[in-house]
């Protein structure tokens, strides 16, 4: 059994599992931050309810991601000891920001939102809504940051310490903006934010189907639609933007993604496909003649570098990434059509009517979620061979202790462990769906009241 096959098979797992939730978690704090922004400025009660049931959605994600991603840093040692001490600088740096300006803001104000509705002013209670999403949103940041550099490294010079090599860090800015992380960040944060509204429209849309709870889910439906429509319109631009700098700064990559061989201009874009490895070319698929030049470099006659300028062992899988790559573009265009959709059907209240596109709309839950993880697969798999690109092979990332048998009897308990978890995660989400909105969420009560009603600031 190959080490270094299983020990990736196992990182991916339990890093793929792990991303179920945080897209959900910082998707869910923007409709959170945006539901009870609404409530304080309209006092519409239904706006009061809807907060209080995304919140306890939001707290079930919240928590699973936590839970599934504590197991990750602990592979990091037992798998790939080699990688961490080549990488321990850079990650240390990220890292310690994610604690010092994510998980304190978070665990700080995660409390009050959770537990300090009759506890805290409406006011104070909104602002550590606002705090909780912020905070989200900068653990995203400093994870993509980290992993960015290992796309495209910046702002380090190579230091032999004992016989081994490390990078460390000259210019703590040029890592953080190193050439990929902000095109790469807003990318996944629009995955989010779609993820996050597309919950909301899959149970809203549940709700008008089965003729329950229908005031709250028109209003989720209406918030909802309009963040996904705004995530969905900005997630092809920064997705355009980040595959302008692939093709800049990882060209292998690029043509792994398209199944590109030859070095050509007028390069196409494949709609779909399936690239026979052992031929070196694509089969079954459509193509659109200088598609690829164009979105790559901005005219037709562009050359485009295909994956024989590189040697064998500088090439990444290619049907895989391949595969991947277009399963996310299909599912953002698709994602795009129901929000357009949805918005267009909203005036006179014809989609509440609409059974076709309602249902349309509980299954679009699995398409943020589908897409994120064909897009960190195309990402993660096309960076191969290397761990950190043009720097350290994955192969030279192992742990050098590290036994087959180990990676094996580990990968099997996660994974036990893990459907395990994601059963309670079903059953609790299906548990809080089915038992919808409480009632007595929908009038705040006499202590809650507002700021001009009587009650407290």
């Amino acid at each position: 059994m190959n080490v270094e096959l299983l020990s990736r098979a196992q990182f991916a797992f339990t890093a793929s599992f792990h991303y179920l939730y945080p897209p959900l978690s910082i998707g869910l704090g923007v409709l959170l931050v945006i539901i009870e922004g609404a409530w304080l400025r309209t006092r519409d009660p239904v706006y009061h309810q809807m907060a209080r049931y995304w919140t306890r959605i939001f707290a079930l994600t919240f928590a699973m991601g936590v839970a599934t991603g504590i197991v990750m840093e602990f592979e990091f040692g037992t798998n790939w000891a080699t990688y961490s001490r080549f990488v321990g600088d850079v990650f240390g740096s990220a890292l310690a920001a994610e604690g010092i300006f994510a998980f304190f803001l978070e665990s700080g104000f995660l409390a009050v939102l959770l537990f300090g509705w009759e506890k805290v002013t409406p006011r104070w209670h909104f602002f550590s809504t606002c705090m909780v999403c912020l905070g989200a949103h900068f653990s995203a940041i400093w994870i993509v940051v980290a992993n960015s550099w290992q796309q495209t490294p910046a702002g380090f010079h190579i230091v032999e310490q004992a016989g081994r090599s490390r990078a460390e860090i000259t210019d703590f800015w040029a890592m953080v903006f190193n050439p990929s992380s902000m095109d790469r960040l807003s990318h996944v944060l629009c995955g989010a934010w779609q993820a996050g509204a597309f919950l909301a429209i899959s149970v809203s849309a549940w709700y008008l189907l089965r003729g329950r709870h229908e005031a709250f889910a028109r209003a989720s439906m209406r918030v909802a639609l309009v963040v996904a429509l705004g995530a969905s319109v900005l997630q092809v631009a920064t997705g355009h933007s980040s595959a302008v700098g692939v093709a800049k700064n990882q060209p292998a990559k690029l043509a792994a993604f398209e199944g590109h061989y030859e070095t050509s201009a007028d390069a196409p874009v494949y709609l779909f496909g399936w690239v026979d490895e052992s031929a070196e070319r694509v089969v079954w698929g459509p193509r659109l003649e200088g598609a690829l030049s164009w979105l790559a470099h901005g005219r037709r006659d562009a050359e485009v570098k295909g994956l024989r300028d590189f040697a064998p062992t500088d090439r990444p899988p290619v049907n895989l990434p391949f595969q991947a790559f277009h399963a996310m573009v299909g599912i953002g265009v698709l994602l795009l059509g129901v929000a357009v959709g949805g918005v267009a059907l909203l005036p006179g209240d014809r989609l509440f009517r609409n059974r076709p596109v309602l249902w349309v709309m509980v299954v679009a839950v699995l398409g943020p979620q589908v897409a994120n993880q064909a897009g960190w697969w195309a990402a993660e798999v096309g960076r191969q061979p290397w761990i950190v690109y043009g720097l350290l092979r994955t192969s030279e990332g192992l742990s050098r202790s590290v036994r087959a048998e180990a990676v094996v009897a580990s990968l099997v308990l996660f994974t036990a462990v893990y459907a395990l978890l994601f059963a309670v995660f079903v059953y609790l989400l299906n548990d809080k769906i089915q038992k919808g909105p409480h009632a007595e969420d929908l009038v705040p009560a006499g202590k809650l009241a507002l700021p001009g009603r009587g009650g407290r600031e």
